[in-house]
């Protein structure tokens, strides 16, 4: 398949036009003379194949994306049919770019998107949330852990962001279209963000019927839940108070950082990771439909936040205090991902300057490239010439990589495939944050929240 698709590329490229002056334009050459694809066409070759895993390789009952693809077909537990709530809302911005983009029909990426509708509206939800993991099955929760067995708010609120997504996308469209618009438009309705306050100033990430609030995880930032409060605001049916953001999610402002790190601003305190900032993620998640373009409110101006972030996490591993063998410009980005244990084997790690394993994941730098577009594209076009035959698979770059080691994780989870199709198209095209932010309810939750945004007219 991979050979396939790299022969139509070079197909598609060679035979784009007669005019020799218009393709040597669209060329240049790699350091060994070999003509190589230019930034764009490199770009939509990784967006495509990427988009794999939310297309070719996702649960086939549900529609939804799995939690993990193994490409070799060993799953741990017999998880294949896992389902993943958060990685689905990225997944489902990516069946939005992959329509956009042409890599499947319209009609095709409707008939997806009503499968999966279908499906979430008879799974199990617990005051309206969704569980982190989802049978794809059944429709059952999977637990995630023994009190994780009931609604995941952040989990849920990816979800949302990627129906707000669709509907806006599909809406103005065919009769069918609009009745998928509308399935989506009442799943989220459906979301009881004010149950899980718990009756006091901030969210709680999980509710169990089993458990109630035992596991008593309040949303404070700075990390990737921002999205959650922007969606808890945004909410006409079950809203949330801006008290619940500012007293809870910004500590009453103990959420600002005045520390820098190479002379770069973190401006926000990030939970656990001050000094640094914490693994990219954190820039991504929340960011694939909340556009941080000219986006700020009393505590941050989001996209230097984002910016800065990435920055700090590329210096550092240029710098690279620990040695480790390959770091540099052309290689960097820590983030969570599958790790490689001390014995070699494949474990899970959350990856920042802080936590720093050895081991590099693609999606973190591959994200990134709305924030550091020069230094993502010498990122993506060093792997993609120079290791490709190691890091490169069905769908997309593989998760982890420690080159020094000789250890590449053959594997893919859906939080990390996900974002790098929707911020590439992000990069490319604008379309997703267009599509998230001019709907109408995130205008009003933001503006709720205290958030201004020029491009946006917030």
């Amino acid at each position: 398949m991979v050979r396939i698709s790299v022969l139509f590329l070079a197909f598609t490229f060679f035979s784009c036009g007669s005019n020799a002056d218009k393709s040597k334009e669209n060329v240049q050459e790699n350091i060994s003379g070999v003509t190589a694809l230019t930034d764009e066409q490199l770009l939509d070759a990784v967006q495509k194949q990427t988009f794999k895993y939310f297309w070719d390789y996702a649960e086939p009952n549900s529609g939804l994306a799995r939690e993990r693809y193994h490409p070799d077909g060993v799953y741990p537990e017999n998880d294949s049919n896992i389902v993943t709530t958060g990685g689905s809302g990225f997944g489902l911005m990516a069946l939005v770019s992959g329509m956009s983009q042409g890599y499947i029909t319209k009609e095709q990426g409707v008939e997806r998107l009503n499968k999966i509708a279908d499906f979430l509206g008879k799974a199990d939800r617990f005051h309206g949330a969704w569980s982190h993991w989802i049978d794809g099955n059944t429709g059952k929760v999977k637990p995630f852990g023994t009190k994780d067995n009931g609604g995941d708010l952040v989990e849920t609120s990816f979800l949302v962001a990627g129906m707000i997504t669709v509907r806006e996308y599909l809406k103005d469209g065919s009769e069918k279209e609009k009745a998928v618009a509308q399935k989506y438009d009442a799943l989220w309705k459906g979301v009881d963000w004010q149950w899980y306050t718990n009756n006091k100033n901030v969210l709680y990430w999980h509710w169990s019927p089993s458990y109630a609030w035992e596991m008593n995880f309040p949303l404070q930032g700075y990390n990737e839940c921002l999205i959650t409060y922007v969606m808890a605001a945004s909410s006409p049916t079950h809203t949330i108070d801006a008290k619940v953001y500012h007293e809870g999610w910004a500590r009453s402002g103990g959420i600002v950082s005045s520390k820098t790190k190479y002379n770069i601003p973190l401006i926000l305190k990030h939970n656990g990771a001050e000094e640094f900032g914490g693994p990219l993620f954190w820039a991504h998640y929340s960011y694939v439909g909340l556009d941080p373009n000219q986006l700020s409110d009393k505590y941050a101006n989001y996209w230097d936040l984002n910016v800065n972030q990435t920055k700090i996490n590329y210096e550092y591993c240029v710098e690279n205090p620990k040695k480790i063998t390959g770091y540099g410009p052309e290689y960097w980005g820590l983030t969570a991902s599958y790790s490689r244990n001390p014995d070699g084997s494949i474990g899970y790690n959350a990856h920042m300057p802080s936590n720093d394993q050895g081991v590099i994941s693609p999606t973190a730098a591959i994200s990134s490239i709305v924030y550091t577009p020069k230094e993502s594209m010498t990122f993506i076009r060093n792997l993609y010439e120079n290791h490709k035959d190691e890091t490169w698979g069905n769908a997309g770059f593989y998760d982890a990589l420690s080159l020094g080691n000789k250890w590449v994780a053959k594997r893919y989870l859906a939080i990390d495939q996900g974002p790098e199709v929707v911020m590439i198209e992000n990069y490319r095209t604008g379309l997703l944050w267009k599509l998230f932010m001019n709907a109408p309810e995130v205008k009003q939750g933001l503006t709720k929240l205290g958030f201004k945004s020029g491009k946006y007219g917030i």
